[in-house]
C-alpha cells in the first residue's frame, strides 16, 4: 500500500511531465531515491516495529515469567524464569532480534502447514467441497517444509491494541482474557488466496499469554515439593473469508527449549541429553528417507521412543546417532479435549474455550508432555487439544552459523550458536499431510482441513514447575 501511494502523484502529470518523469536522468535519480528510501523505510518497519520485543510479564515486582514476543514471524524471542534466585532463559535462540531473520523456524510460529508435504497438486475433498493445494518446495525439490518459501513465519504479525476487536474469539473468552490472562495479547494476520500454493484466504489470530500460578504444590514421587511458576497459553484461532473452500491447516509454535542453559557450567548444560522427557505417545509416523510420512503408523513400545521405559528416563539414553526428528500421535485421552475444529453455528458469544484452556480438571487438562531437568529444578509440562508432537533436537543446527545468547554462555555473534542436541522442540499440531493418509491420523481422526463456516481452534498450555535441585 505505501508503495502504491509513492506512484500517485505521478499519474497526476501532463503528458510531457510524465514522459520526462519515467525517461529523463533527474526521473531516473528521483526513481532511485525513492527505491532507496523505500528500502530504508522497510529496514526501519522491521528493525524497530517487527523486530522490536513486547513484553509481557506476571504481575509481581519480581515475576516469575516474563516473555518477549516479536510481531514479525510471532516469534517468542525469550522466556524468562525466576527460581530460587536466579534467572534463566529456557528458550534458545539469537542474542539479538534482528538475529531471527538468519536463524530460520527458531521460536516462530508455522505455517500455512507444519512439518513436510509432498509436492505436488493435491486436490481436497470433503462434505462437497474441492479445492487444490500446491505445496511449494523449499527443503528439498521434492519437500515443502513449514508452509513453503515464505511461510507464516516471515510475515510480520498485527497485534491488537483492543482485544474486542478479535473477530475470532468470543466475548465471553475475551472477558476471560481480561480477568485470568490480563498479561497477553492478540495478534492476527491474513494469509491470501494462493499463498504458497494453498488455497482460500484466511485470517489467522492467535491469543498469547501469561497465567498466574495456582494451586498448592505437587508432591514429587522423592518426597520433595513442585512449585508452580505460572503458564504460558498459546491460542491459534483461523477462518476461511472465501465461501464454498477448503484448505489445509495444520499452525504450530516451532519453540526450542534448554533448561539448563542458563546455569553456564561449561558443555554438558548446553545440551539437552540430560534432561528427561516423557510423551503420553502410543505411536510415531514411520518416514521415508525424505522425512515425508509414509501413512504408516510403528508401535512406540521397545523402542528409543518409548522414554518412560528409559533406564535413566534421560533424553540422552539410546539416543539417535541422527538425533531426534520424529512425529508423536498421543494415546487416547480419558476424556475428549476441546476441538480442533467447530461450526460457525457453535461460536456463540457464551463459548468459552479460553476457560477451558485455563482450567486444570477440564476437557484438554491432561498433562501430554513434561520436559524435567534435574540441573535447574526445572520442568515444563504441556496440555493441548492437537493429537500430536514433533519433537526435534536441534539436529541441523550449525554454530558457524547462528548466535548464541549471552545468558547462555555465549557471545551474541554469529559464529558461537548453539550445535546439535542443545534443545527439545515440542512442536503440538496435527500429524504431517493427514489429509492424505487417514491411517495416521490416530484416535482423534483429525484430517487438518477446513471449510468455509469451520472455525480452526488450536490450544496449547505450557506450565513451569521448579523443585530444588536438592531436595529429597
Amino acid at each position: 500500500m505505501t508503495h502504491g501511494r509513492g506512484r500517485r502523484p505521478w499519474k497526476n502529470l501532463g503528458d510531457e511531465s510524465r514522459s520526462f518523469a519515467l525517461n529523463g536522468p533527474v526521473s531516473r535519480h528521483i526513481q532511485e531515491s525513492v527505491v532507496v528510501v523505500f528500502a530504508f523505510a522497510l529496514i526501519f518497519l522491521w528493525t524497530f516495529v517487527v523486530l522490536h520485543p513486547i513484553l509481557l510479564t506476571l504481575p509481581s515486582f519480581t515475576p516469575s515469567l516474563a516473555l518477549e514476543i516479536l510481531p514479525a514471524g510471532l516469534t517468542l524471542h525469550r522466556l524468562f524464569v525466576q527460581a530460587d534466585g536466579k534467572t534463566h532463559d529456557i528458550l534458545i535462540g539469537p542474542e539479538d532480534p534482528t538475529g531471527h531473520i538468519a536463524q530460520k523456524y527458531t521460536n516462530t510460529i508455522i505455517g500455512r502447514y507444519a512439518n513436510r508435504l509432498p509436492i505436488g497438486s493435491h486436490t481436497l475433498e470433503r462434505d462437497g467441497l474441492s479445492s487444490v493445494v500446491n505445496p511449494q518446495p523449499n527443503e528439498k525439490p521434492t519437500v515443502s517444509l513449514h508452509g513453503g518459501v515464505k511461510g507464516f513465519d516471515q510475515y510480520p504479525w498485527e497485534p491488537l491494541v483492543d482485544p474486542s476487536a478479535a473477530q475470532l474469539f468470543t466475548p465471553a473468552e475475551i472477558a476471560t482474557t481480561q480477568t485470568r490472562l490480563p498479561s497477553s495479547i492478540i495478534f492476527k494476520r491474513i494469509s491470501e488466496d494462493g499463498e504458497e500454493g494453498y488455497p482460500g484466504k484466511l485470517l489467522v489470530e492467535a491469543l498469547i499469554g501469561l497465567a498466574q500460578p495456582e494451586g498448592a504444590p505437587n508432591q514429587t514421587a522423592d518426597g520433595a515439593k513442585e512449585w508452580n511458576l505460572g503458564s504460558v497459553v498459546l491460542i491459534y484461532r483461523a477462518k476461511l473469508l472465501d465461501e464454498k473452500t477448503i484448505t489445509p491447516i495444520n499452525l504450530t509454535q516451532h519453540w526450542g527449549f534448554n533448561l539448563d542453559a542458563s546455569l553456564q557450567e561449561g558443555s554438558d548444560t548446553l545440551s539437552i541429553k540430560e534432561h528427561k522427557i516423557d510423551i503420553k505417545a502410543d505411536h510415531t509416523i514411520e518416514l521415508n528417507s525424505e522425512g515425508l510420512s509414509t501413512g504408516t503408523l510403528l508401535a512406540v513400545a521397545g523402542t528409543h521412543h518409548a522414554h518412560k521405559e528409559k533406564t535413566s528416563g534421560k533424553i540422552g539414553e539410546a539416543f539417535p546417532a541422527s538425533g531426534y526428528d520424529e512425529f508423536y500421535v498421543f494415546a487416547p485421552r480419558a476424556t475428549p479435549p476441546p476441538p480442533s475444529k467447530l461450526p460457525a453455528s457453535a461460536f456463540s458469544p457464551e463459548l468459552d474455550l479460553v476457560g477451558a484452556a485455563l482450567s486444570r480438571d477440564g476437557p484438554g487438562s491432561e498433562e501430554l508432555v513434561s520436559l524435567t531437568s534435574g540441573k535447574s529444578g526445572l520442568r515444563i509440562s504441556f496440555a493441548s487439544n492437537q493429537p500430536g508432537v514433533q519433537f526435534y533436537t536441534n539436529n541441523f543446527a550449525v554454530p558457524e552459523k547462528g548466535a548464541r545468547k549471552k545468558i547462555h554462555g555465549g557471545s551474541g555473534s554469529v559464529g558461537d550458536g548453539y550445535g546439535p542436541g542443545t534443545a527439545a522442540f515440542l512442536e503440538f499440531h496435527a500429524p504431517l499431510a493427514a489429509w492424505m493418509d487417514p491411517s495416521v491420523r490416530g484416535p482423534s481422526g483429525e484430517d487438518t482441513l477446513l471449510a468455509s463456516g469451520e472455525l480452526y481452534n488450536n490450544i496449547t498450555r505450557m506450565d513451569v514447575w521448579y523443585k530444588s535441585p536438592g531436595s529429597a
